[in-house]
């Protein structure tokens, strides 16, 4: 038995401290922010087969920009002199290419479903929805565009049903839409993420809440990580911090670019309708989940640094999109509804960092999911541990190296 020291506790940590915990090992979880958690607690809960194209594919660079010159839009990078914001741009457009996303789809793809089935061993749990997600498209050419995504799915074996405004509407009778139609991803789900932290935390050994402040190495080796309420020794660590991961490691001569891409929610419990399937609202980038009798709308990725103020602008965006594809809605709904915002940790290719590293020979990192962090939390805590007892891990990690900027 080992003694696995995980720092994080969101979605990432937790799930790689109970797989950890599952075959055998001793587990301390170090959190400095237990009552946030980062993005892990108010994004979406969607878990999605379907995000098989990285966040780094071709045309998202003009698209960002284009959305730049609005305050209300998707996206949105806040101009600063910043050399690792520069950095981290001009390595995004390196990697928005065909190639990239070629090669990364099908181990997105299979990453996703190892996950999804993951979840279903504890559905009932994390309150876990089976009804797939709808894209729903406002307009002929974005239903277009999301028609060719849906074929390039149905090649790497997942399914996707092109509809039409009708066949969208009888679907989903529940809810008033207005659109052209959607394309429906029959495996993708969705559950309550604040029921699957709850969940993984009752399993989880020894959670400390604490600040780490360092390492304690010894040659090849890491020994302790320094927090603010002393050393904690171990045999393995495990780095899941989210967009704090770059910071905790720069000693250690580790570099993972990263960005906080901040995202924000808005939950209303007496929606004036209730969808039963989760849904993007595809021009816009809006997710729509059910979560039990309230509704969560969120969307936006903002990338400001370390800023968790709420900016209303971006709320505004988000309030106005949703009546566009569900008209019973209103703006004023969303009156008196207290807004959320989490960091998400972005790499500049849209894959995780996940496996081990050169720096020391008993660190693995995991980290870097961006907008995937809880429809891939399951498959990375598998994976983590597999690496921490000496496993062969599950699936070829080499496209996720976290040296790969080394």
């Amino acid at each position: 038995m080992k003694h696995v020291v995980i720092v994080g506790g969101g979605v990432i940590g937790l799930s790689a401290a109970c797989e950890c915990a599952r075959r055998g090992h001793r587990v301390t979880v170090i959190e400095k922010a237990r009552e946030r958690r980062g993005a892990s607690l108010g994004n979406a809960g969607m878990i999605v087969p379907s995000h098989f194209i990285p966040l780094a594919a071709p045309g998202m660079v003009a698209l960002g920009l284009k959305w730049m010159w609005n305050p209300e839009s998707p996206f949105y990078i806040q101009p600063r002199l910043d050399w690792e914001l520069l950095a981290w741009a001009w390595r995004f457009w390196r990697a928005s290419t065909r190639e990239h996303v070629e090669r990364a789809a099908p181990l997105l793809r299979d990453l996703h479903l190892a996950s999804r089935a993951a979840y279903e061993q504890i559905g009932e749990e994390c309150g876990l929805v089976r009804k797939g997600l709808l894209m729903l498209c406002k307009t002929q050419h974005a239903l277009d565009e999301e028609a060719r995504t849906a074929a390039q799915a149905r090649a790497l074996g997942v399914p996707a049903e092109v509809l039409d405004a009708k066949q969208s509407a009888a679907l989903d009778p529940h809810v008033t839409m207005d659109i052209a139609g959607s394309v429906h991803f029959s495996r993708d789900c969705h559950l309550q993420p604040e029921r699957y932290v709850a969940a993984m935390e009752r399993r989880v050994g020894r959670m400390l809440d604490a600040e780490v402040t360092g390492w304690r190495r010894e040659g090849a080796r890491l020994v302790a990580v320094k927090t603010t309420s002393g050393e904690i020794e171990g045999d393995k660590f495990v780095l899941a911090g989210g967009v704090w991961s770059s910071a905790l490691v720069r000693e250690l001569g580790l570099r993972l670019p990263m960005q906080a891409g901040k995202g924000y929610s808005l939950t209303l419990p007496q929606p004036v309708e209730l969808p039963q399937i989760c849904s993007i609202l595809t021009e816009a980038r809006v997710a729509v989940t059910p979560m039990g009798g309230a509704l969560r709308v969120g969307g936006t990725m903002e990338i400001a640094g370390f800023n968790e103020c709420i900016s209303p602008r971006r709320v505004a965006g988000i309030v106005k999109a949703l009546p566009r594809y569900y008209p019973r809605f209103e703006p004023e709904h969303f009156e008196g509804i207290q807004p959320w915002c989490g960091l998400r940790p972005c790499s500049p290719d849209g894959l995780p960092y996940l496996g081990r590293t050169r720096v020391a020979e008993n660190l693995i990192v995991a980290t870097g999911h961006a907008m995937m962090g809880l429809s891939l939390a399951p498959v990375t805590g598998e994976l983590v541990a597999q690496l921490a007892s000496g496993e062969p891990p599950r699936f070829d990690l080499a496209l996720l190296s976290p040296d790969r900027y080394a």
